[in-house]
């Protein structure tokens, strides 16, 4: 094909060839999963050597036996207590996972029943979820064998009014799963009026129960956070609603310090503490002890602590996202010809909708030039995304300048899917 061809062919043509141009790289990219970057496990070395060999003990404790519960150190439930706004009494630190820490109360509730309820797995139990969402919470909540209910996400968070129709109807509706700030994968934040609505709702089941993985609650991409991005309390809404033990609020430290050996965290009313360590106990001595000793030791003496830290990572990730933005706007244009996508100010990945319903072929496109995306339908339950169009985009793993390289192509793979799917008519 020549250059005259190029410029004056068909839209289909010119978009053929901009492929062709991008297969003819040999990229070899990953835009998959929302894993932090090198440059962002770099900021927490210092947790490796946070403590030395004498230092055996935190809270009277010795760190290298079994006594201390399976609470958590009180030095770490104080300090994650504060993450969340909630005080010591109010927390489980566990260890790395707060997923682990859903499927335990999850799967509790299945065996034993919530809030001196009947358990719930003789009860064709429901829950409700956000669309698009998390792949990892469908899982887990199928897994389980929950029917899941879906409601969109919307600008200010889920749509509470969907929720409320669906909670009110029916009793095997047992609650909602969802991301409260910078949600994944659109970015958005319950604002405090739905927070407050959804605290108080009025359900058919006694022990409807809010699932909140909080995982992006500090991951700002900007040192002075929109009013609108600030999170909310649900355990404290929960309370001043009626329902004090309404809320489970789960987060962890796997995208602040090391992904893999952090700590996971919930924060719940004092009633619900004491239910979930009661089974706690019964298959645990306790967690890593040594592990949250060394986390609390780090975090309170590294510069500015926490909100230093995660300043520094949004140092290093609020350009990664600025450059899928960047890349968008110039190659797809902003009028939502071939897509349109979120533009979030936190949290880790960025929610594209592509015009036509081409999210597969965009991504079996994408492959097919050595670029690895979320599958499509990932952030739908079962994998199958109705309007066939949402991807989800993670730019924190590769450095800079191979996001700007992955997003071109990634454009030049939503052109050419939706210009075959229009000229298909």
């Amino acid at each position: 094909m020549t250059s005259d061809t190029v410029s004056t062919g068909t839209g289909l043509e010119r978009a053929r060839a901009a492929y062709e141009a991008v297969r003819a790289q040999g990229l070899k990219l990953n835009m998959q999963r929302g894993q932090p970057a090198d440059a962002d496990f770099d900021l927490s070395n210092g947790l490796l050597g946070a403590l030395g060999e004498n230092d055996t003990h935190m809270d009277g404790l010795d760190l290298r036996n079994y006594p201390g519960g399976v609470a958590g150190l009180p030095s770490a439930r104080a300090l994650f207590g504060a993450y969340l706004d909630l005080k010591p009494e109010n927390m489980i630190v566990w260890n790395n996972a707060s997923l682990e820490l859903q499927g335990y109360v999850l799967t509790f509730a299945l065996l034993h029943g919530l809030r001196g309820g009947q358990p719930w797995a003789g009860q064709s139990p429901k829950m409700i979820v956000t669309v698009p969402g998390y792949d990892r919470h469908f899982l887990l909540l199928e897994t389980l064998g929950f029917e899941l209910l879906t409601v969109d996400m919307q600008a200010d968070g889920p749509d509470v009014d969907a929720i409320e129709r669906l909670a009110a109807a029916d009793p095997s509706v047992k609650g909602v799963l969802f991301v409260p700030t910078y949600s994944n994968p659109g970015g958005e934040t319950i604002s405090a009026e739905k927070a407050r609505r959804l605290t108080s709702l009025k359900a058919a089941a006694q022990d409807f129960t809010i699932f909140a993985d909080d995982a992006y609650r500090v991951h700002h991409l900007s040192p002075d956070p929109a009013a609108q991005d600030r999170p909310v309390n649900l355990v404290a809404l929960s309370r001043d609603g009626g329902f004090p033990d309404r809320a489970f609020v789960f987060a962890s430290t796997s995208k602040v310090t090391f992904a893999g050996a952090g700590l996971g965290f919930l924060g719940s009313s004092e009633d619900n503490v004491k239910w979930l360590s009661k089974y706690l106990n019964a298959q645990s001595i306790g967690p890593n002890k040594v592990e949250q000793a060394r986390h609390v030791k780090f975090l309170r003496d590294y510069p500015g602590g926490l909100e230093g830290l995660m300043a520094a990572h949004a140092a290093l990730i609020e350009p990664k996202f600025r450059a899928v933005n960047e890349v968008l706007s110039e190659e797809l244009g902003t009028d939502g010809t071939f897509a349109s996508w979120k533009n979030p100010r936190g949290g880790y990945f960025i929610s594209l909708d592509t015009a036509e319903p081409v999210a597969d072929r965009v991504v079996a496109l994408a492959d097919a030039v050595g670029v690895s995306l979320t599958p499509a339908g990932a952030t739908y339950p079962g994998g199958k995304d109705p309007h066939n169009s949402n991807i989800r985009l993670a730019p924190t793993r590769p450095p800079v300048e191979e996001v700007y390289v992955a997003m071109r192509a990634v454009a030049a793979c939503v052109r050419l899917a939706t210009e075959e799917y229009r000229a298909r008519g």
